[in-house]
């Protein structure tokens, strides 16, 4: 296994259980605890975890962009939860804009049932996955490629966004705050998704439960210009309330 490879592998573990332990990693991997321990110190350094004794703790920074293939991984039953509940309000024959996020790759998945659909996204990972789905349109932005998300991002992008007019705009977000709105950690991202729903009749946000309550450093809309929030679980009362009041419609599983 790649140094990069076994580096993914405990960031999706310190997802998941929030903390790892240098003596149990080493024996997992059957590499030395020096190895284990630079490995840390990368991630440390990357900004993704803290230094804790005997190990590390995930860095709870919603400013950090973890890397696609880790967040991909992430919550997955989540982001499956959320995708068959979108899929209901899909119509054949929809035009829809769909971000960069790994929730919208989940999104596309459960997409295939339907007939006729014309996307328009700006993620390498849906472009890959839908060459092969017949009778669709699959229009790529374009624009300059972000390592390690496997985004599209830049003026060219939104330009490209900006001259169509689709039913429906999908995109994710890293928090959503009763105050702050939708926010992101990425500007070039943040502008991209405020762009395709500004080009959009629906703007529906997919976001799981563990984003409410969190801020990142860029703004991408506010809560009423939401159509519909669509999450994997059912949020707080103050959430409902606060949905309610903005004219957003919240779907989540009975």
């Amino acid at each position: 296994m790649l140094a990069i490879e076994r580096r993914n592998e405990i960031l999706e573990k310190l997802q998941a259980e929030r903390r790892v332990v240098v003596s149990e990693l080493s024996q997992f991997y059957k590499v030395s605890e020096e190895t284990i321990r630079r490995d840390l110190e990368k991630l440390v350094n990357d900004g993704y975890a803290i230094k804790s004794y005997g190990g590390a703790v995930i860095n709870e920074n919603t400013n950090i962009d973890l890397p696609f293939k880790v967040r991909k991984n992430h919550n997955v039953i989540g982001k499956q939860r959320i995708a068959g509940l979108f899929n209901k309000m899909v119509k054949d024959g929809d035009s829809i804009m769909l971000d960069a996020s790994s929730t919208a790759v989940y999104v596309v998945k459960a997409l295939k049932d339907k007939k006729n659909l014309t996307v328009i996204t700006n993620s390498v990972e849906i472009i890959i996955e839908l060459l092969d789905v017949p009778d669709w349109k699959i229009l790529s932005t374009g624009g300059v490629s972000r390592e390690g998300s496997f985004a599209l991002v830049g003026p060219q992008t939104d330009r490209m966004l900006r001259s169509y007019h689709v039913d429906k705009a999908v995109i994710s977000c890293k928090g959503i705050d009763l105050q702050a709105g939708i926010t992101d950690s990425d500007e070039l991202h943040a502008d991209n998704k405020r762009t395709m729903l500004e080009s959009a009749r629906e703007k529906i946000l997919v976001v799981d439960g563990s984003k409410f309550g969190k801020v990142a450093f860029n703004t991408i809309a506010g809560l009423g210009e939401i159509t519909s929030v669509v999450t994997d679980e059912k949020p707080d009362e103050q959430w409902l309330q606060a949905m309610e009041a903005a004219g957003t419609e919240c779907i989540y599983p009975e």
